[in-house]
């Protein structure tokens, strides 16, 4: 039976739950999925990640510093952008994975700062059953960062290992 809205699963008469990502077999190369909400990046984001990670490079946290170099003002760690993009991107293309395989292809290709939204968009590239795990199946897609003029800042290409909808843990919670 159909369910009446695609993000939930009727529990019980006019009771629904709400559900997240997609199975293997609901990804269709070439498909785009935008991610929203967006994600105003502040600098306390920045020096935060900057303090877990220990990342050394002072034009992510001294203001000072910055002002002197060709950027002004303190530069977003690009490795903040990419958690950032990869996390918007879960609820659609990993929320349904078993193991993440990797991260290829990784371009910061604009300056992200202190105020900037970000904003993702995910393709679909390739998918493939999983040779040695039958419930489950290998897709890779293409994110896309923009910050909110339309700039894009960052591209990567991920591919994870996820659940058929056979075999999913998910199948009867």
């Amino acid at each position: 039976m159909d369910e009446p809205f695609p993000a939930y699963r009727e529990v019980a008469p006019h009771r629904y739950r709400e559900t997240s990502g997609l199975y293997y077999e609901d990804f269709v190369p070439g498909d785009v999925f935008e991610h929203r909400p967006g994600r105003t990046v502040t600098d306390t984001d920045n020096i935060w990640m900057t303090l877990l990670t220990m990342n050394t490079q002072p034009v992510h946290f001294d203001a000072a510093y910055a002002e002197r170099t060709e950027w002004g003002r303190l530069l977003v760690d690009s490795t903040l952008t990419l958690a950032i993009l990869t996390g918007m991107s879960v609820r659609t293309v990993s929320a349904k994975v078993v193991a993440n395989l990797g991260w290829d292809k990784v371009r910061a290709t604009a300056p992200v700062f202190g105020g900037d939204t970000l904003y993702a968009e995910s393709r679909v590239l390739a998918k493939r059953e999983s040779r040695s795990r039958p419930t489950q199946g290998i897709v890779t897609v293409e994110t896309t960062g923009r910050n909110q003029r339309g700039d894009v800042v960052m591209t990567f290409e991920r591919t994870m290992l996820i659940h058929k909808r056979v075999g999913a843990p998910d199948a009867d919670w």
